[in-house]
């Protein structure tokens, strides 16, 4: 397993540990992407795919998929109540955290990241294949309770909206979104269309950290040390209350692991309903520039 003096080491396990455990019958790997066909041009052997648009959300109004979903998800991946589930994905894994982060609020507990994605992988020259698994469904039930606790909702940001503007509050918001985005000068990554939320900006009082400073050029987790120099730079420490938010929660989710799975935060939320909610409300406070 990984350890650079992570809080939980045993949430990330690294590309060569996983190498050797790919017949492991225990463990069950799974892709999730930015891009859906990903999966369909080569994966990693054993694994299945799971379409974040479509599998991880529900199929009406904007929420995830409930625990009768990944249920389901997990039935459908031949999970039984020994394995355990390891995400990767491209980009730093960011929409592998997202998942995990999902897993982790529906109670699904036996989840890991593989520590620098696909993007460590395909570096390293292992191997991939096109081969699309289809496992034997399992009688799967989650056996552990939610955690609405990972889970910040707009009612909650609202309300404190005026905590995180004040200056030695006990509660922090991280904007993790490129510093164009939290200058109100885009409303997405430069390479997705411009829109879904109706004005640009950030909400006052946020700190803006991009998400991506916390992983390495192979696209692993900086070591603790790095992180807490990183987030601890602008205020982010443990004692404190943090609240982080993207354009639509998968980046949030990335920084959400970093903070309470590798430094060991206890009190983190990940506001998912993120800049492409708040951005559309009537009224709500919002703050332009650096």
């Amino acid at each position: 397993m990984t350890g650079s003096g992570y809080a939980h080491p045993e949430a990330l396990v690294p590309t060569e540990w996983l190498a050797r455990h790919l017949d492991d019958g225990t463990i069950r790997v799974v892709e999730v992407d930015e891009d859906t066909t990903a999966y369909e041009q080569g994966h990693i052997p054993g694994a299945v795919g799971w379409n974040w648009t479509t599998d991880l959300h529900s199929r009406v109004g904007r929420d995830y998929t409930d625990r009768d979903g990944v249920e389901h998800l997990l039935r459908a991946a031949g999970v039984e109540d020994d394995t355990t589930v390891v995400l990767y994905g491209g980009n730093n894994n960011w929409f592998a955290a997202y998942a995990y982060w999902l897993m982790r609020l529906r109670g699904f507990e036996p989840v890991k990241l593989l520590d620098g994605g696909r993007k460590k992988w395909e570096l390293e020259g292992r191997e991939l294949t096109e081969e699309v698994m289809d496992y034997q469904h399992s009688g799967y039930r989650l056996a552990g309770p939610e955690h609405p606790e990972v889970r910040a909702l707009r009612d909650e940001v609202l309300a404190k909206a005026e905590v995180f503007a004040k200056p030695g509050s006990d509660a922090v918001l991280v904007d993790v979104r490129s510093p164009a985005e939290f200058r109100g000068e885009a409303l997405a990554p430069a390479h997705l269309p411009q829109e879904q939320a109706q004005v640009p900006g950030h909400i006052p009082g946020a700190v803006n950290i991009p998400w991506s400073q916390a992983a390495n050029d192979d696209g692993t987790f900086r070591s603790a040390d790095e992180l807490r120099a990183l987030y601890g730079g602008q205020g982010v420490e443990s004692e404190r209350e943090v609240i982080a938010y993207c354009r639509i929660g998968e980046r949030s989710a990335h920084t959400w692991f970093a903070l309470t799975e590798l430094l060991g935060f206890p009190h983190v939320k990940n506001y998912d309903g993120s800049w492409t909610e708040y951005g559309s409300l009537v009224r709500a406070p919002v703050a332009l520039g650096a």
